[in-house]
């Protein structure tokens, strides 16, 4: 895989989450459809234990669903060799992709020097500890599965409200809608009492509140350049994946929202035109969430403990 074309980077991942959606399943909602529903999920980690973020949470969190893993931590052929361990023999990897920018230097012929930054992507292989024999003690790290009813302690969720209340977003409570309202700046839900699990009220919330940091007093998302007549469906792809990550940093398992079933197609169309959309979208949502940390006294890791 090494010096594979950026485009061809692009194309493998946007076919990948083309082919779930026509599926009609969400990527980034998959590791809580299984019957492991209540379980709770983690973001995939790297082997020295730094987290993954944007496109790769999607790539992994659905390379985890489809081959069975337990575990949330990945690591490259390279590293486990020198961990002294081995992938073993006839394992395929996963792909991840790893973006970045060189800085080029051109000179005119008046000798005039510019800088300029290049921006490249380039896919590498990973592999679960799952699939590698022979790993020292502490780098086989696999999130509980057995689920206890009602496992989740009452101060998590209450964490949560004090985590969203640090956003000074005005949520206003009544009617049977969950929406953001750019106009007035407030995110609408039905009252608590209206969902069935506070699991459910906390992760629409989180959605809807990733809305709410589209505002231009905010991350100003302005998508209408980029996705044209598609910029509503963009956005809801954005604030789908954006409280798919908060729900898997804060520990809550994320609602399943059957009207987003209505958006399958719209999704489609955007990424079959555009197969750098889903990267763009990713992006979006990931500098959503970390917006929505920005806010906190306390870091995310602070957070997720």
């Amino acid at each position: 895989m090494k010096g594979e074309p950026k485009s061809d980077v692009y194309t493998r991942v946007t076919d990948k989450i083309i082919a779930d959606l026509e599926h009609g399943v969400r990527p980034w909602a998959k590791p809580w459809e299984t019957d492991n529903a209540t379980t709770r999920i983690t973001l995939p980690v790297r082997a020295n234990g730094i987290l993954y973020r944007g496109i790769n949470v999607l790539l992994l969190w659905g390379e985890a669903l489809a081959k069975g893993y337990r575990s949330n931590r990945w690591m490259t052929f390279k590293q486990a060799l020198e961990l002294g361990a081995s992938v073993r023999k006839g394992e395929h990897g996963s792909l991840v992709v790893y973006a970045n920018t060189v800085t080029k230097i051109d000179e005119n012929d008046d000798g005039e020097v510019t800088e300029l930054d290049i921006a490249f992507m380039k896919g590498y292989t990973v592999f679960n500890v799952e699939q590698i024999d022979n790993l020292p003690e502490g780098h086989r790290v696999e999130p509980a599965t057995e689920h206890q009813p009602n496992a989740v302690p009452l101060q998590l969720i209450e964490f949560a409200e004090t985590f969203f209340g640090k956003t000074r977003a005005t949520v206003c409570h009544g009617g049977n809608r969950a929406f953001y309202a750019p106009g007035l700046d407030i995110v609408q839900l039905p009252p608590a009492e209206a969902f069935d699990t506070a699991e459910s009220y906390e992760s629409v919330k989180a959605h809807e509140i990733t809305h709410w940091t589209s505002h231009y007093t905010r991350l100003n998302r302005q998508l209408g350049k980029r996705f044209g007549d598609e910029a509503y469906a963009a956005e809801e792809l954005i604030a789908e994946m954006g409280a798919a990550f908060l729900c898997a940093q804060l520990g809550i398992a994320p609602e399943t929202r059957a009207d987003h079933a209505s958006y399958l197609d719209h999704w489609l169309k955007v990424l079959k035109a555009d197969k750098k959309a889903i990267f763009t979208a990713a992006g979006h949502a990931q500098r959503a969430c970390d917006y929505l940390f920005s806010l906190q006294a306390e870091t995310p890791s602070e957070v997720a403990a």
